[in-house]
């Protein structure tokens, strides 16, 4: 058996993991189950597009990193214990275990017995995930995207530029319902079926079929009982924190691991951050919370007398849907729906295929969507971060929806 220590160990080597574990340096061990240095999740789906490489997503290399997975956490003994027989002695523990995809209960995706997914359908979650895509994807070959939120539309997006014929299945009533609201899930809706994806909303999923006997799985039925023929079917259904190491250890879940203003658990030695971490009631399973958490954290054990509590994320969404004639660029940030006293100022031009929104409650910009141009992005995320009042000169906010954000 082999044996290590470290002052802090740091179960999971995703954005926060690695990045608190960069901050610490070699105080640090980073213990991470899969066999690559770590990399930029958020960046999959242009690998999985062929724009860039699983090379140049690689993240800063932490001092110290072991590629074993955890398997048991002993509170007592303050150690961690991997499937490899390693042995690791902490003082301090930050789990950063990360999210799990979410798997739909689709009639047919598993056999009686059977925990793997079946030929021909794939999560979109890991490098493993993004490069057995890319190694099964080939010009002119079905694919079923089932999910329309935010990694739906990337991996409809990604397996179109490779050349497949795509459908994108979203249960809801409009794509990335979490940040947009309809007129701009229109925008976007336009823009895939541009590309060739054909989408269809308000469509639900029953199950998965297979021809004769063989493991692949052929089609998808819908429904309605219509049937998709498909080679390639990927689940974008989202995300659930992956808590079973807390959970095994004793320590407090709910929907994520439970930690307070100092991101630590119950236990006071052992804090969570990322994807698997619960504060204030929220997991969101974003980039941006996940890596103030691990800065939060690094101040908090590098220079506890100056760290601040940590008081969540005002986390903005950026993306970029490429083309050649005319990509697509999109920010959202809060609530892009609003409530019915609150004020909605919109500017919209169906020609240039832009459109801009901003949600006003009370004196506070409370939600807002950008879509084709985001000239004023910058302004509009300072006055939602700073949460400040709006000047009130009797007037609607309009210079919000300026492209200098009314400087």
């Amino acid at each position: 058996m082999t044996s290590h220590c470290a002052r802090t160990v740091v179960v999971g080597a995703g954005l926060a993991g690695a990045r608190l574990a960069a901050r610490l340096g070699p105080d640090a061990l980073l213990i991470g189950e899969e066999p690559y240095a770590p990399y930029n999740r958020v960046l999959l789906a242009d690998v999985l597009a062929g724009r860039l490489t699983p090379e140049v997503i690689a993240l800063p290399a932490p001092a110290r990193h072991l590629r074993a997975r955890a398997v048991r956490v002993d509170r007592a003994e303050r150690t961690v214990r991997c499937a490899d027989g390693s042995l690791v002695a902490y003082e301090t523990l930050v789990l950063a275990t990360g999210a799990n995809p979410v798997l739909p209960p689709l009639r047919g995706l598993f056999p009686p017995g059977a925990t793997d997914l079946p030929g021909g359908v794939h999560a979109f979650r890991t490098l493993d995930d993004c490069l057995a895509l890319s190694a099964a994807v080939t010009p002119g070959c079905r694919a079923v995207v089932i999910g329309g939120g935010l990694l739906g539309v990337c991996a409809a997006r990604a397996l179109a530029d490779r050349g497949a014929r795509v459908v994108l299945a979203q249960q809801g009533d409009h794509l990335m319902e979490r940040q947009l609201d309809p007129a701009a899930a229109d925008l976007v809706r336009a823009h895939l079926t541009r590309l060739g994806v054909e989408v269809h909303t308000q469509c639900r999923v029953r199950g998965v079929r297979r021809a004769g006997d063989g493991d692949a799985v052929t089609s998808v039925e819908l429904a309605d009982g219509f049937v998709l023929d498909t080679e390639l079917t990927v689940l974008a259904c989202g995300v659930a924190p992956r808590v079973g190491l807390a959970r095994d250890a004793g320590l407090a879940v709910r929907r994520g691991i439970v930690v307070d203003d100092a991101l630590r658990t119950d236990d006071p030695r052992v804090h969570a951050i990322g994807d698997c971490a619960e504060h204030a009631g929220r997991a969101p399973c974003l980039a941006a919370p996940a890596l103030d958490q691990a800065d939060a954290l690094a101040a908090a054990l590098t220079a506890p007398e100056s760290a601040r509590p940590y008081a969540g994320t005002r986390s903005l969404t950026r993306l970029t849907l490429p083309d050649a004639e005319r990509p697509l660029d999109v920010a959202a940030f809060g609530e892009p729906e609003a409530r019915p006293d609150d004020d909605v100022l919109r500017l919209a031009d169906a020609t240039r295929g832009t459109y801009r929104k901003v949600v006003v409650r009370g004196d506070r910009l409370v939600g807002g969507v950008l879509l084709g141009d985001l000239a004023a992005v910058g302004a509009l995320a300072r006055a939602w971060e700073a949460d400040e009042p709006l000047p009130d000169d009797g007037a609607p906010p309009l210079h919000l929806l300026t492209h200098d954000g009314g400087h």
